[in-house]
């Protein structure tokens, strides 16, 4: 089990990013969450496998129609106990 946090950053707010990226993790089989950043960025943590995580990395660098994704930089976090991927308010 391995956890990635993700600084998302480009045209992703008010194109309804987070809520895509909780479908598309529910469909990929990853835990975590989504949050809007004051400084226009989307911030994500994704646990999982390895191909999970890395499948859903994939999708946060296009992210849904709409988005327009300059830039992700991704850090390894510890693992944690989610249960679900759900979306955080802004940070």
């Amino acid at each position: 089990m391995i956890r990635r946090r993700a600084i998302v950053t480009g045209g992703v707010q008010g194109v309804g990013f987070r809520w895509s990226a909780r479908e598309a993790a529910q469909r990929i089989g990853v835990t975590g969450w989504a949050r809007n950043r004051l400084d226009g960025t989307v911030e994500a943590e994704v646990q999982g496998d390895q191909d999970q995580v890395d499948r859903m990395l994939d999708w946060l660098r296009t992210g849904p129609p709409g988005a327009s994704v300059d830039s992700v930089t991704v850090t390894d976090v510890p693992p944690q106990d989610d249960d679900a991927f759900r979306i955080r308010t802004t940070s």
